[in-house]
């Protein structure tokens, strides 16, 4: 998993609410469970003007122009602004899957949906909970600044605005250090690689028959 430390981002602001994951990735994109991949059918259904359907050309299809990710001023956006509960609907993990590989690394709103919350830990991604007056600020100050960045650091758990202004936000010690050092599940378990293998060499000598 990529660690995350610090990043100064372009933010990307998408003022919709009860954003569910058949929204970020649409059913029919669910077929490989590899974690790459998914980005070019984030937000599929509203992202094309036409029905997405696996292994069709991207690069072909008509965009819609009204949409947030295909306005020109957020190419490139790593931080996705967003509103209340979002990542509700199914639990499906493909969904911080497609935020990550589309290349977003940071998310605010006010409030997610607890399983996409989890969920994007595990990924890389730093879901930030805000009070919805912050996020509101967020939203007028991304709409009147074109190329407006934020500094997120997460040592430090806080947002810089252009302005200097500064917002903190909560997070457990377990995620924090997970993400500063890019550890996911697997990661974690191989950190304690030595202690199981001498646990399964002791095993083995004193009951071998487990293991004939």
């Amino acid at each position: 998993m990529k660690a995350f430390t610090q990043l100064n981002g372009l933010v990307c602001a998408m003022d919709r609410a009860n954003v569910d994951t058949d929204a970020i990735i649409p059913k029919q994109f669910l077929k490989s469970i590899k974690r790459s991949g998914f980005g070019p059918n984030l937000f599929d259904e509203w992202r094309y003007l036409d029905h997405g359907e696996p292994g069709m050309d991207n690069s072909q299809r008509p965009l819609n122009p009204e949409f947030e990710l295909n306005f020109p001023r957020y190419a490139g956006a790593e931080v996705l602004l967003a509103r209340d509960n979002f990542g509700c609907g199914s639990s499906r993990e493909h969904a911080p899957w497609a935020i990550e590989d589309y290349g977003f690394r940071a998310l605010i709103a006010p409030s997610f949906a607890d399983i996409f919350f989890n969920n994007c830990f595990k990924n890389g991604l730093l879901p930030i909970v805000q009070p919805a007056d912050v996020v509101d600020q967020l939203f007028r100050e991304a709409a009147a600044s074109e190329g407006y960045r934020l500094n997120i650091d997460l040592a430090a758990q806080t947002i810089t605005t252009p302005s200097g202004q500064v917002f903190s936000f909560e997070i457990t010690e377990h995620r924090k250090a997970c993400l500063l050092n890019g550890w996911d599940e697997i990661g974690l378990t191989l950190r304690h690689a030595d202690e199981i293998r001498a646990f399964e060499e002791k095993r083995k000598s004193e009951q071998p028959w487990l293991f004939a």
